[in-house]
């Protein structure tokens, strides 16, 4: 046989098998006439039509009824402190976390003195947890396939910024805190896109060559010498985009005013962070969710997905919305702001920092309804928590019931209501997810209830994606 006959009875075959794979599910010149004859006839829709190809979708969405002043007053208020700029990262656990710890050392000492953690030194750290968290991964599951879920998970996210409160927790805990000042950002930390893309080509790098260190039968004492190695090198990237991180430094405390406190001292990381945290995060809080897809009051832990290898994985217990209320009030009355991350793309009016789900009207627009609800929205993918923000304020009325909530956010003093957002309570039962809150705001049946035998699940699943926007 020729090789033109054999190409064209290639050819015939790939046709062959297109055709097969369409067969009733392709769109047909019928099903196409069906859709076009379908389309409106009304002469008002090519005014509507000339009018969304101009402008934004929301500009032309807004709901003019819910146009109007944001009503700033909450009945229970956190003090408010200086507003934070993650700027191009997606860092945005970290900056809720850090203004937790940051507002529970003013409450301690009665608002009157002022503290701000560098959020480049815990970075430096976070990635090098990452960088090692996916060595010792590749090396665990070295003898899986490459197409084994484990492996994959490995090779596919190497590294990133993204997190949860948990990361803050475990990484404070290990290395200690410093002061803003004393290792401020850089550009790659504001920045953090292509960094973040040049570790993981060379992550990946380094995974290969660990995956033949196993399958050629080193010993373990060579491999693990040689991810040392390369975590040096990992190391070094680091040191020259985020910078070398702050062994020693000299600080003085400062009141709200700016008036320093006595002489500076000489401190360590670990020394600062006892001093202005006061021990140890871990075992101190409970981080719990809503997710209507699962049995409520059950914990949920999620595997291989926590900031550093010896660390703890991202553990949630699933409550109703009412719930988790009751316990954002109760920390909230006692003056502690709270993390907390939610769906924040949904809804949100820019211009005002407000979120409220009557802020577009989408199905007016377009003619159709939007009717997924919370549940079948996580289950699609077409909602998750995407962004963390501190929970500063509630409103209630007469008989305890949450009206609206106030977040602090990380997108500069410029955004939003002087850097706050305000949402409504119908907005937070959509598009919150979670929350974390001190153990002593939790009965003891809720603490029973996370202390029990958690139920694993994958990473991939769309409301564990840490918070990253």
């Amino acid at each position: 046989m020729n090789k033109k006959i054999i190409l064209l009875s290639l050819c015939l075959m790939v046709a062959g098998s297109m055709s097969a794979q369409t067969v009733g599910g392709g769109i047909s010149a019928e099903m196409l006439q069906k859709i076009e004859t379908s389309q409106s006839k009304n002469p008002a829709y090519k005014a509507l039509k000339n009018a969304i190809a101009n402008n934004k979708i929301d500009d032309l969405a807004k709901n003019y009824k819910n146009i109007g002043q944001v009503d700033s007053y909450f009945s229970v208020e956190t003090p408010k402190q200086s507003i934070h700029d993650q700027k191009s990262s997606g860092r945005c656990w970290m900056f809720s976390g850090l203004n937790v710890l940051r507002a529970d050392f003013a409450k301690t000492h009665n608002d009157t003195l002022n503290v701000e953690f560098s959020h480049a030194f815990l970075f430096f750290y976070d990635q090098l947890e990452k960088a090692n968290l996916m060595l010792q991964g590749v090396i665990d599951c070295a003898k899986k396939p490459m197409d084994d879920e484990h492996v994959q998970f490995f090779f596919r996210h190497p590294i990133n910024d993204g997190g949860t409160f948990c990361g803050v927790a475990d990484l404070a805990d290990k290395y200690g805190l410093v002061p803003m000042g004393v290792m401020p950002e850089t550009y790659s930390t504001d920045n953090t896109s292509k960094m973040q893309q040049m570790v993981s080509s060379k992550l990946r790098e380094f995974g290969l060559e660990l995956r033949q260190m196993v399958a050629d039968k080193k010993k373990p004492a060579a491999i693990r010498d040689r991810k040392t190695e390369m975590l040096g090198t990992i190391y070094h990237i680091l040191t020259l985009t985020i910078g070398e991180p702050v062994k020693e430094f000299n600080y003085a405390f400062r009141k709200r005013d700016g008036k320093t406190i006595g002489e500076a001292k000489r401190y360590t990381p670990m020394d600062f962070y006892k001093t202005t945290v006061g021990g140890p995060i871990n075992d101190t809080f409970i981080m719990v969710m809503n997710d209507p897809r699962r049995p409520y009051h059950k914990t949920f832990e999620v595997e291989l997905d926590r900031h550093t290898y010896d660390g703890h994985n991202w553990k949630y217990l699933n409550l109703p919305m009412d719930e988790i209320a009751k316990l954002a009030i109760a920390s909230l009355k006692n003056g502690h702001k709270l993390y907390s991350s939610y769906d924040v793309g949904k809804q949100l009016d820019r211009s005002r920092g407000y979120l409220d789900i009557d802020n577009y009207d989408y199905a007016s627009l377009f003619g159709t309804n939007f009717g997924m609800n919370k549940a079948q929205r996580i289950e699609t993918f077409d909602s998750g928590s995407t962004h963390a923000m501190t929970l500063t304020a509630v409103d209630l009325d007469a008989e305890g019931n949450p009206l609206k909530w106030k977040v602090e956010n990380s997108w500069g003093e410029t955004y939003g209501q002087q850097g706050y957002l305000v949402m409504t309570n119908a907005w937070f039962g959509e598009y919150m997810f979670r929350l974390v809150v001190s153990k002593r705001y939790a009965s003891l049946e809720t603490l029973r209830q996370f202390d029990s035998e958690p139920i694993m699940v994958m990473p991939d699943d769309p409301l564990f994606i840490g918070d990253d926007m």
